[in-house]
């Protein structure tokens, strides 16, 4: 019977999460489990619903423990995230109270009662269940091996987060708690209305990062992002104290949540009138936020820059400097027009050298043009160069697309990337789509029916743009300030969005605000305009750069009219590798769905195969 739970448990998490869980794991769920079934036996609270690895609405690459669910003395539903730790041990990181340190594994890990109070948040942030009641949903973390002494450092950051913490010793409190937070009526129906509750959508990340700089709002961060906010917040202390400096390296995929620590921090920052800056090398990106973010408020406009605006910045110039898509970095600073933009030194060592700490944001799935440099493997080199300690944190969360971690893998099986941490197992290779009941896959036969589609989702209340890869002549607007309709797949043509030097045009805006700004759905988007950025419903058109021949998908040099790729310089391997990181950005930028044509006939009967269609 055990083996039968944990062998369904481990099946649906794959399902749910694309990630293989491993024996020590399933381990942890035996021991774990069994310690709380019997702690809820003595309870009296047997008949509560349990719900085990629940995934985080919009993360699912993040899960709790154990969501209890039930109902409490006066009627109402109730429910208790439970954090289970088999720690035996835990101490402090280096006295910081949200980071903690347990022997024989990773070092400094979110405090648990930080992940439970997480958690909780979400929850209460996001599920319709609640009906206007927070307080439904509270957090407990129970660590069943560790006697008090042993974990006495964590005990002062629970009460803070008020989020109870016990310990084995203190298994009777935990009753109690149990007792109080639960009457011992039968769980079925407030577990049903959990399950079967839709979850309020939590607003696009740049509307959302707006109210987080000014006060109004903020993320609720989930465990491997708290770490990584933590550690930023531990790295500028130390950095201060010791009058030293400090790396950190924050990698993930599209969604992952390294924009919203990073809006986070420089809220934090800003708000203690540190010197901080927020820096990309795109003027979409840049404009963009200053626009969104910023608004009508100078300084938080001002704060974000330019790589290039760190060219020749005196050393420790700011207290933090957090690098967007660090990825798209240059050998070295350029332009053109400005002298004091321009720097012999790599682009790496200028910004680096900018700030005490800076943090560097990265996917090096989204290196689309040559020249960007910004690996993992160069920033840590150019740390080591300049005798700075340096931390990298991985986050394996997937907020974008519908937080399906399960749709990023299939991605990059389709496009034979190569797989994330534990995304799946055995050899790479496109696979039809499972399906995610929080995120749409179609295809389309012509680009004039994913249009239609797209329109109809528009009308719904959401967001939507047309991207394509860079396959047709891209013309400079005609003598009266008209596009061109240069996108032209049999009878259906389009523009391509209005580029960065032209006026507005109609009502297509100009190429910095064409994701964001209304009109921009009658442009065909590029790599260029839509990196970065993102959208509720995503219309990609694959050209005939990209086409599926054999087993599988592969690139056509000849068909690309992006001048960048054309370079004698480029490599048919680095060719190869840029197409499909590009098609990787285009086929992630939307939140709900994302419908696909392609232009090739083979390829469309390749995805076919794959993709459900694109019903009325």
């Amino acid at each position: 019977m055990e083996r039968t739970f944990i062998a369904a448990l481990a099946a649906k998490v794959k399902a749910v999460t694309g990630r293989t869980p491993g024996e020590s794991e399933k381990r942890a769920w035996i021991n774990s489990l069994s310690d709380l079934s019997r702690t809820l036996m003595d309870a009296e609270r047997g008949r509560l619903e349990v719900f085990v690895e629940f995934p985080m609405p919009g993360n699912k690459r993040s899960s709790a423990d154990v969501v209890l669910a039930g109902f409490d003395s006066r009627g109402k539903v109730s429910y208790v995230v439970v954090e289970l730790k088999q720690w035996s041990e835990a101490a402090l990181f280096e006295e910081n109270d949200r980071l903690v340190d347990v022997p024989g594994m990773r070092p400094h890990q979110s405090h648990p009662a930080v992940q439970a109070r997480g958690y909780r948040d979400q929850l209460r942030e996001t599920c319709s269940a609640l009906d206007g009641r927070p307080e439904a949903v509270s957090a407990v973390v129970y660590l069943q091996n560790a006697q008090h002494e042993d974990i006495r450092d964590l005990y002062q950051k629970s009460v803070t987060e008020e989020v109870p913490l016990f310990c084995r010793s203190e298994r009777g409190a935990f009753i109690t708690y149990l007792r109080s937070r639960f009457s011992d009526e039968p769980g079925q129906v407030a577990g049903d209305i959990l399950a079967q509750g839709a979850m309020v959508p939590t607003g696009e990340l740049l509307d959302r990062a707006a109210d987080v700089l000014r006060g109004r709002d903020q993320f609720v961060l989930l465990d491997e992002q708290q770490e990584a906010l933590q550690l930023i917040r531990h790295d500028i202390r130390a950095a201060y104290e010791a009058n030293t400096k400090r790396v950190v390296i924050i990698t993930g995929g599209p969604g992952s949540g390294k924009t919203a620590i990073a809006l986070s921090l420089l809220r934090e920052y800003a708000d203690a009138r540190d010197r901080v800056a927020y820096v990309t090398g795109s003027r979409t990106l840049t404009k963009t936020f200053r626009r969104v973010i910023g608004g009508r408020d100078k300084d938080i406009a001002g704060l974000f820059q330019y790589y290039n605006d760190y060219a020749n910045a005196p050393k420790n110039r700011l207290d933090m400097i957090i690098v967007d898509e660090a990825h798209r970095v240059r050998a070295k600073s350029h332009d053109r027009y400005n002298a004091a933009r321009r720097s012999d030194r790599p682009q790496i060592e200028s910004l680096m050298e900018a700030a005490r700490v800076p943090v560097f944001l990265v996917d090096e799935h989204q290196v689309v043009k040559p020249g960007e440099v910004g690996t993992v493997a160069a920033i840590e080199a150019q740390a080591q160069i300049l005798n700075i300690k340096y931390h990298r944190v991985s986050l394996d969360g997937q907020w974008r697309s519908g937080g399906s971690a399960v749709y990023d893998g299939w991605v990059r099986r389709l496009l034979n990337l190569g797989a994330a941490d534990g995304q799946w197992d055995g050899d790479p290779g496109a696979e039809p789509w499972p399906g995610d009941e929080h995120f749409d896959v179609r295809s389309a036969d012509s680009p004039a029916q994913m249009e239609e589609f797209l329109r109809a989702r528009m009308a719904e209340g959401g967001s939507a743009r047309i991207t394509a890869g860079y396959c047709w002549p891209w013309s400079d607007p005609l003598p009266d300030k008209s596009l061109v309709d240069d996108v032209v797949i049999g009878d259906w043509a389009r523009p391509w969005n209005a580029n960065g030097e032209s006026v507005r045009v109609g009502k297509a805006p100009t190429s910095q605000f064409w994701a964001t700004l209304p009109g921009g759905f009658d442009q065909v988007g590029c790599i260029y305009t839509a990196q970065g950025l993102e959208f509720d419903w995503a219309g990609v058109i694959i050209g005939p750069d990209l086409i599926a021949r054999g087993d599988g998908l592969r690139t056509v040099r000849e068909a690309s009219r992006d001048k960048d790729l054309a370079k004698r310089t480029v490599s048919d391997e680095q060719f190869d590798r840029l197409v499909r990181n590009t098609y990787k950005v285009l086929l992630t930028r939307g939140l709900k769905g994302v419908v696909i044509y392609a232009c090739d006939e083979q390829t469309r009967k390749h995805l076919r195969a794959l993709v459900p269609p694109v019903t009325p």
